[in-house]
């Protein structure tokens, strides 16, 4: 399969900073508002460039995506939503109901990262007491719903978390959208293997992904079916690997040492495989953050989900994106700071390299 390239959707906000300080101020520097003439400039860069998708998320401080994506998808042409979805504040015939018609309205944009959750304090802001298998045994479930109700023919379903009598979508539509999955955990595998399209992973070490992609294959295979993977990374890349690098440092410079500290406690008390993950990676340490070349783990140091980045020249970034393609890695979500730019940025120094080595389709 090519390689599909993901844009990430500020919708909780932009700016050059990586967080705000310890006592809740923003670092120096501008802050962008997710206001609907903002967001529409990214999504319109995102589409300038030929990206497959953009990844519209969903939190306590971001602005709801499926509004968001229904406001920015007559601004765009091609470019698809992977709209975040949260099993547990939905129903799952509800979701399928919804997701068909923005379908029709977007003519088949749509594309569904389920997030399970893994921040407790997060969910039961939400009123989510499920500890962390029992929202995979609920996703599971939710996923199981979704793709049995797709087709419009009226079903039941039994299950712990969702009992549905004479179920059905009554306004269907012909194309489903790719469902997205994304955890480490071997509750996540065990979901993923059994009801997901796309199986989705923070970015680490080329070593350590390939031996997690293994193991998720197996699962998968022993259920009959295939499995697709994807991976999600921050980017700085620059026209020489000093201007990129000094960009990481200037970020790391940025970072109050406060602030480190209490993300690391945060982080420890996670219930997210993932996010133990990332922050095993550096350990909250600050002075061997490159984990692989290119790949640097010093947004991990501050800011949960992902905490790795592609550092580097267009060309080493380009050759990092190959090698990880190699392993199986068909879909890759990218963000930096801010969107705007870096869209550019990186749509017009590493996508015209990716064309050329044929891991991207060419620009209609």
């Amino acid at each position: 399969m090519s390689l599909q390239l993901h844009w990430f959707l500020p919708s909780h906000g932009d700016g050059r900073e990586i967080a705000k300080t310890a006592d809740g101020v923003a670092a120096p520097g501008a802050r962008r508002e997710p206001d609907l003439e903002y967001l529409t400039q990214v999504a319109l860069a995102a589409d300038r460039f030929g990206f497959t998708g953009m990844l519209t998320p969903f939190g306590l401080f971001c602005e709801d995506p499926w509004v968001v994506a229904s406001a920015l998808v007559g601004a765009t042409r091609s470019v698809k939503f992977m709209i975040a979805l949260r099993p547990g504040f939905i129903s799952p015939l509800l979701a399928a109901q919804t997701a068909a018609t923005f379908q029709r309205v977007s003519d088949s944009r749509l594309l569904l990262n389920i997030v399970t959750g893994g921040d407790p304090d997060e969910q039961r802001r939400y009123g989510d007491w499920l500890d962390h298998d029992q929202r995979y045994a609920r996703t599971g479930e939710f996923m199981d719903v979704f793709r049995q109700a797709w087709p419009g023919s009226r079903f039941d379903f039994s299950g712990t978390h969702y009992t549905l009598k004479a179920g059905m979508v009554a306004r269907p539509h012909p194309v489903r959208p790719t469902l997205f999955l994304g955890g480490s955990s071997s509750a996540a595998l065990e979901v993923a293997a059994a009801q997901a399209d796309v199986l989705l992973m923070w970015g680490e070490t080329p070593s350590a992904m390939a031996s997690h992609l293994a193991r998720s294959r197996e699962r998968a295979e022993a259920l009959g079916r295939s499995l697709r993977f994807g991976t999600r990374f921050h980017v700085i890349s620059r026209d020489t690997s000093a201007e990129a690098w000094k960009v990481a440092d200037q970020l790391l410079a940025g970072m109050d040492p406060a602030r480190i500290r209490q993300a690391q406690e945060r982080f420890a008390a996670t219930e997210s495989e993932g996010q133990r993950r990332m922050a095993a990676l550096h350990a909250g340490r600050t002075d061997s953050l490159e984990i692989h070349p290119n790949v640097w783990a010093g947004y991990g140091l501050v800011r949960p989900g992902v905490g790795t980045a592609l550092v580097g020249s267009h060309e080493e970034v380009a050759e990092r994106i190959e090698e990880y393609h190699a392993l199986g890695l068909d879909h890759l979500i990218l963000s930096a700071q801010p969107h705007l730019e870096e869209a550019y940025t990186f749509g017009e120094g590493v996508m015209p390299l990716l064309r050329k080595r044929g891991l991207l389709a060419e620009t209609l």
